[in-house]
């Protein structure tokens, strides 16, 4: 009986503890959400989005090499710099080129809709490069989202003409969400090999110099000093919420909750999203997203399902 206050004060602070994270994942899944409309808000038109990736990647190198100096933890071993590079080549560079280049063209809604291909195209990467096997259910998840995501593609319609190029730019978004995918194949045994915080200002030094080449015109074109404030406020929200926050959020959440407990909260990203485009008016929906979206729910609802 004498342990029994000391099993309830533990009882209670693995609940507790499992409540922050499950809030720290929401107020992730959040800022994901209101930042398909945030960015859309900042680009084209004040800064272009290759410009606007260069912003975000150097602000958030900065970021996690200061974090850096307060992480204890061993050096990265020589030959694993090259599957660093790799990794952010995927992670970083075309992932987060081909996301803002897409979303300048297409609507916040479409965008996040496509993001949600992600778990399906990491199973396909898993298969291919990892030789993780794929039952008869899974196959047909892949199917149905695949389909949806075509469909999004190619007739994902913007009547309200919010998008000024919606084929192309939902094919980068999913060039994007396959390009993520195999950078988590990628980086599965980097993540576990060392500290996050070591990994990740790794990851972002590299992709810094992946983006440069890219970034660089479209920084020197910005006119400055005719940005409003309220528009420095909303790239600083994505370099320090989005890219930073967001991480730290996760990474939190998965040292207190199952992995299969953190991916489920992608799902609201698109639900955040679309509400927040509604309410502010940047985008709107029809008959082909709504389709394209149960479709790519269903397909990724089959693709994530336990087996016994």
């Amino acid at each position: 009986m004498e342990y029994y206050p000391h099993f309830c004060t533990h009882n209670k602070r693995n609940m507790n503890s499992r409540t922050i994270a499950l809030i720290a994942l929401a107020i992730a899944a959040l800022i994901y959400g209101v930042s398909f409309t945030v960015a859309k808000e900042v680009m084209p038109l004040y800064v272009k989005p290759f410009g606007f990736i260069l912003l975000r990647v150097f602000g958030a190198t900065c970021i996690f090499w200061i974090l850096g100096l307060f992480v204890k933890s061993h050096k990265v071993e020589a030959a694993d710099y090259k599957k660093i590079a790799l990794a952010a080549f995927f992670g970083v560079g075309l992932n987060m080129l081909t996301f803002f280049k897409g979303l300048s063209y297409t609507t916040p809604i479409s965008a996040s809709v496509m993001m949600v291909t992600s778990p399906i195209l990491v199973l396909i990467f898993s298969a291919i490069i990892i030789r993780k096997s794929i039952g008869h259910l899974r196959i047909l998840g892949i199917i149905i989202g695949l389909i949806g995501a075509i469909l999004l593609i190619v007739y994902g319609n913007d009547v309200a003409g919010r998008a000024s190029n919606r084929t192309l730019g939902n094919f980068l978004v999913f060039v994007n969400a396959a390009s993520y995918g195999l950078y988590l194949v990628l980086a599965k045994n980097l993540i576990t090999k060392y500290h996050p915080i070591v990994f990740v200002k790794w990851l972002y030094l590299f992709g810094l110099f992946y983006v440069i080449p890219f970034g660089f015109l479209e920084i020197y074109e910005v006119h400055w000093q005719l940005i409003p404030f309220s528009v420095y406020l909303k790239i600083a929200f994505i370099i320090v919420f989005t890219t930073c926050f967001t991480y730290l959020f996760n990474l939190f959440a998965l040292t207190k909750l199952k992995p299969t407990t953190v991916s489920v909260f992608i799902y609201l990203q698109p639900v955040i999203a679309t509400i927040y485009a509604l309410i502010v008016g940047s985008d709107s929906l029809n008959f082909i997203k709504i389709s394209a979206t149960i479709l790519i729910f269903f397909g990724v609802y089959l693709v994530t399902k336990q087996g016994k």
